[in-house]
C-alpha cells in the first residue's frame, strides 16, 4: 500500500525505515521524503510508525521468552 502517493513511498519502505531506526515522521521525511509535498500522508505515516514499533515490541518479547522462558512455580 502506498503511504505517500506524491513520492511513491510504500508501507513496506516505512516499515524498513523504522526497522533501521526511524522513530518519527521527521525521520521519514529525511529518509524517504514522506510528507514533503502535499502532507496528506503524515497521519498515515504516523500510524505506520506506531504499528511498526508495536510489531517490533512483540518480536522482541517473543525472542526474550525464547531466551529466558519463565518457569511457573519456581522460586
Amino acid at each position: 500500500m502506498y503511504v505517500c502517493v506524491c513520492n511513491a513511498v510504500t508501507e513496506r519502505q516505512v516499515y524498513q525505515a523504522v526497522k533501521q531506526g526511524a522513530k518519527t515522521v521527521k525521520h521519514l521525511k529525511e529518509q524517504l521524503n514522506v510528507g514533503t509535498e502535499c502532507g496528506r500522508c503524515v497521519s498515515c505515516a504516523k500510524a505506520c510508525i506506531k504499528e511498526a514499533h508495536a510489531e517490533q515490541r512483540q518480536e522482541f518479547a517473543k525472542k526474550l521468552i525464547q531466551i529466558a522462558p519463565i518457569q511457573l512455580g519456581a522460586a
